[in-house]
């Protein structure tokens, strides 16, 4: 299977060109990713800060996945979304060469804030269980700044 930008991650299909969905019944927004040697530590299970940036992965090519890019945002729109708190259960361990899926669903979009639920399974069996708090700045200042309605609609949670 041919491999593109990332080689962490699956050829592209209509999504995007990480093979990432935008939906699942479960989650807003899922992201394939391969555990390689490097992500793991002496025991060979994935180090457990690994999975914060198979997060941060998935959050970004979500954003992707609205039509916007974190370069954009801040260049265009003086905005982005910093880490304000983030906290994990890790259940299970992954191993090398699992493939993972990360999975993304807003639970909660405030005047400057939103709340995620983050999510990492092998097949269907779950991982590791997250939960990251976001605040929207000003990319000039890094002060709060209320997340534009525009963008805010895209980001509210879905029923």
């Amino acid at each position: 299977m041919r491999q593109y930008g990332n080689p962490r991650l699956l050829a592209p299909n209509t999504c995007n060109r990480y093979n990432a969905s935008p939906m699942t019944e479960q989650s807003q927004f899922t992201l394939p990713v391969r555990v390689y040697y490097e992500d793991t530590d002496a025991a060979g299970v994935v180090y457990y800060a690994n999975y914060f940036r198979f997060f941060e992965r998935c959050r970004s090519e979500w954003v992707r996945s609205l039509g916007y890019d974190q370069r954009q945002l801040a260049r265009e729109h003086d905005i982005v979304f910093v880490v304000r708190g983030v906290s994990a259960d890790y259940l299970k361990p992954a191993r090398l060469d699992d493939l993972l899926s990360v999975h993304l669903s807003v639970v909660d979009v405030g005047r400057a804030r939103a709340t995620l639920s983050q999510r990492v399974l092998r097949e269907n069996e779950l991982l590791v269980d997250g939960t990251v708090r976001l605040v929207c700045v000003s990319a000039a200042n890094m002060k709060p700044k209320s997340i534009p309605d525009w963008l805010r609609a895209q980001l509210e949670p879905r029923s």
